[in-house]
């Protein structure tokens, strides 16, 4: 009997990740020149110990740590979302506004199983993050790229050009996942203006909002009149609280679509996890120094990157740089996979190609390079550029 494959999973993208990491397979990496992987953007350690001891306590103590909960999340971390979101942004959210998901990822694919379908159309500023793309292609709809500028901002004049009958949306990521890249609140704005303009509705996915360099509210969306209507804010515990593997995230927008998001969360997952949930209102509530900490390591992470560049690094040029991220600029006459798969095998460094990141042919793509240094420390940096500096293909 033939397999049989759904056309539009069997066309998607595979893993970057993983496919990246496939090309560590049988390379001996000096005792002098270990490897630094740059491909991963997430941290590799476990939370901080208050956190797992509000976990494990919950464990074993809490009998509805292990049940069913409600399909939008539990009502202390849905209100806890709420209250502080209002405070860091300047504006009035309800706890009926919010729903808690498994992970970001998650939150995206619900958001948008209530805007759009098959043959529906979807702008994404290019480069994207992949697994956006990815679930697009999955449900038949359509990315529409819209490629930013030497900046890695994108243009809502570039953008509304590309709105056709068939758009329903467009999805923003700040700081950006893979530039690093910092919206600023006014091109926030424009985009919603854009949106309001045209009826669309506008997705701004904040993952790394707890590391932006910036202060104050990093946008004023929330404040603007008619905002449930046509604004849905994406967020993930993740990163800033070490809570990957426990899968919890938020989505902020309208009681009404949260309504049918329900749907779409009640039958893939049911609920959030519990325990991830306990662990993520504990971090709200307790470990706001921590969460410091790390956007300042983090800040000056991709500080030091910017002295090497300073310095000079032979052709090469940051493109962006933030939160997780920077997006180089290479000088070689190769393509980005290509040249990726060399550094493995001559740099010990792995990262991956703006290829993983970019519509097939995407000729900026092949030029660049994406950076993520949540797991290498400054000294890591240093001499990563270096080797950077160093390869000559």
């Amino acid at each position: 009997m033939t397999l049989r494959i759904n056309p539009a999973l069997e066309a998607a993208l595979a893993s970057p990740i993983m496919t990246a990491g496939s090309w560590l397979q049988g390379v001996d990496f000096p005792a002098d020149r270990p490897l630094i992987n740059l491909a991963q953007a997430a941290p590799s350690e476990p939370p901080p110990l208050r956190l797992r001891e509000a976990m494990a306590k919950a464990l074993l103590t809490q009998t509805d740590a292990h049940l069913y909960g409600a399909v939008l999340g539990r009502d202390d971390l849905r209100a806890e979302v709420a209250r502080q979101w209002s405070e860091a942004y300047e504006a009035e959210i309800a706890p009926d506004d919010v729903s808690v998901t498994t992970g970001c990822n998650q939150a995206f694919c619900a958001a948008i199983s209530s805007l759009a379908g098959a043959g529906d159309e979807v702008i994404l500023p290019t480069p994207w993050y992949f697994n956006h793309k990815m679930w697009l292609d999955m449900i038949g709809a359509t990315a529409v790229p819209l490629p930013t500028g030497e900046d890695c901002l994108p243009d809502p004049a570039a953008a509304e050009a590309l709105v056709t009958e068939r758009t329903r949306a467009i999805a923003l990521v700040t700081p950006n996942n893979p530039t690093g890249a910092e919206y600023p609140a006014a091109l926030l704005s424009a985009f919603d203006d854009l949106c309001a303009r045209r009826g669309l509705t506008l997705i701004v996915d904040e993952t790394y909002r707890d590391f932006d360099s910036r202060s104050g509210p990093p946008h004023t969306l929330f404040a603007r009149e008619g905002w449930r209507d046509r604004f849905i804010h994406l967020y993930s515990f993740s990163k800033a609280y070490r809570l990957t593997g426990h899968r919890v995230g938020a989505v902020i927008t309208s009681p009404a679509r949260l309504f049918q998001m329900e749907k779409f969360i009640d039958t893939v997952t049911i609920c959030p996890n519990q325990i991830g949930q306990i662990g993520a209102l504990e971090g709200l509530k307790t470990l706001s120094q921590f969460v410091a900490g790390e956007r300042a390591e983090l800040i000056a992470r991709r500080d030091a990157l910017k002295a090497a560049f300073d310095e000079g690094m032979n052709g090469w040029r940051i493109c962006g740089a933030g939160a997780y991220f920077a997006y180089l600029e290479h000088p070689f006459d190769m393509g980005s996979e290509a040249l990726a798969q060399q550094l493995v095998r001559d740099q010990s460094l792995l990262l991956l190609p703006g290829t993983f990141f970019a519509p097939p042919g995407d000729a900026q793509a092949e030029r660049t390079v994406r950076v993520a240094y949540a797991n290498v420390g400054i000294d890591g940096i240093r001499e990563a550029m270096a080797r950077l500096k160093a390869f000559a293909p």
